[in-house]
Parts: structure tokens; C-alpha cells; sequence
């Protein structure tokens, strides 16, 4: 998504929530200018170091901050990547913030890309880990389903069910992006039907992976399935005039 949809290096990144630089670092090697943020101090100080080990293509940037505030001029950014910050931020209006924030950092015609848990998430999860016959989870999944509030309620026992995060529905993804703002919205699975199972074996072969993803490519923007990825993203432009 990121290869489709990202424009040219290079072209100036902004990284909200990039933790430890999965994203980042590979970026900067691919030629961008990028400039990551993080509000958890270890993931800034590792981002930093493995920064520092690319002399090549370095990081622009790494810095302690917030989705809600981020610390860019306005205009700054020709693509910003909320890969994460949506789903930590269980409250709609903080979401709105942050989505806010994204939008006044971008040029004119930036591109927005914004990752989503589907409201479905934990359904899957269960029904593949067994873990839905725990009346526990079954109890966390009911809400999720319901509400897309997600809580853990024994993070200390089982970790595994994550923690407190917002759920999307890929109609509400979509909505919270017009109302920052964007346009030329899309909303595209992560895995989409991929996840329904590929061979490990199918994806090693060059020609058999294309193919793959070639009829995944055919249904991800079919509404009907869009949910039925365990992660959603959606893509989002600032109008050409400001």
C-alpha cells in the first residue's frame, strides 16, 4: 500500500506513531526525507539508534510527541502515515485530533494513510485461537462487536488479547476521515481475503505470489469484504487549494 499510494522520493514522510521505525527506517533507505514521532520514549531512543546505523539514510527527524500535537509546521508533509494512532485512541473527538493534526501538516494534494483494527478483529481472533470459548473473551468480543470498545479486562493474564483500543467499522473509518477534511477517500483491507489462508509455499514463488495478490487486488475494494480484514486503512488527500 504504502509503494501504491506514497508519492515519488523524495518526498518529505511524517511518521505519527512509527514506534521503532518499521516503517521509517525502510523508507529513508527507499529515499524519503522522514520524520518520525512517537509518544513512548524507548521506541524515540530505539528509532534513534537504528537511525544512527543507516549513515546513508538516516532518519530526518525522531521525536518524542504526541498524534493529538504533533510538533511539524503546518504544510510540512507531502504524506503522513497514522499507522496505529487511530486505534490507541478509544475516544472519537481524540481521534478527530489527531486526524486534525494530520490534515494541517499536509501540503496541498498530501496523502493520508490510516491504519484501523476492524470491528471484526477480535471475532476472527478468537474463532482461529479457540479463544472464544473462554466466556472471559466472549464477554470482550460481545462488547467489540457492540461498541468497538475494546478492553482488556486481565492484561496481566493474557496479554494476547491486547489492549484498550477502538474497533472501526470500515463506514465509520471513513466518515472520520471526511469530517477532518480529506477526500478521495478509500478504504482497503490490510490483508484482506489473504487472510482466509495463502501457502506459505505459494507466497515464496515469485509467479504464485503475483497471482495471489493479483486476486486480492480484484475484490479489496468490494464493501462487503472490506470488514472481514482483521486491519483496515484508509487513504485520504487534502485538497490541490488551500
Amino acid at each position: 500500500m504504502l509503494d501504491r499510494f506514497l508519492p515519488s522520493p523524495p518526498a518529505v514522510v511524517h511518521d505519527v506513531g512509527g514506534a521503532r521505525g518499521a516503517y521509517a527506517l525502510p523508507l529513508a533507505r527507499a529515499g524519503y526525507d522522514v520524520h518520525l514521532v512517537d509518544p513512548w520514549e524507548p521506541h524515540v531512543d530505539a528509532a534513534a539508534a537504528a537511525s544512527e546505523t543507516q549513515t546513508a539514510a538516516p532518519l530526518g527527524s525522531v521525536t518524542l510527541g504526541d498524534a493529538r500535537g504533533l510538533p511539524f509546521d503546518d504544510h510540512s508533509a507531502d504524506a503522513v502515515l497514522l499507522l496505529g494512532p487511530l486505534y490507541h485512541l478509544v475516544e472519537r473527538d481524540q481521534r478527530a485530533l489527531a486526524l486534525s493534526e494530520a490534515h494541517r501538516v499536509l501540503r496541498p494534494g498530501g496523502v493520508l494513510l490510516a491504519a484501523g483494527i476492524s470491528r471484526f478483529a477480535s471475532t476472527f481472533d478468537g474463532l482461529r485461537s479457540g479463544a472464544i470459548a473462554d466466556p472471559t473473551f466472549a464477554a470482550v468480543v460481545e462488547n467489540d462487536v457492540r461498541t468497538g470498545v475494546h478492553r482488556n479486562p486481565e492484561p496481566q493474564s493474557h496479554p494476547e488479547w491486547f489492549t484498550d483500543a477502538y474497533f472501526h467499522r470500515p463506514d465509520e473509518l471513513h466518515d472520520e476521515l471526511d469530517v477532518a477534511g480529506f477526500g478521495d477517500i478509500q478504504i482497503l483491507p490490510v490483508e484482506g481475503v489473504g487472510a482466509f489462508g495463502i501457502a506459505d509455499d505459494q507466497l515464496d514463488d515469485p509467479a504464485r505470489r503475483e497471482a495471489a495478490l493479483q486476486a486480492i487486488r480484484r475484490v479489496e475494494s468490494f464493501p462487503e469484504l472490506v470488514g472481514a480484514s482483521a486491519h483496515i486503512m484508509g487513504i485520504g488527500r487534502t485538497a490541490r487549494q488551500q
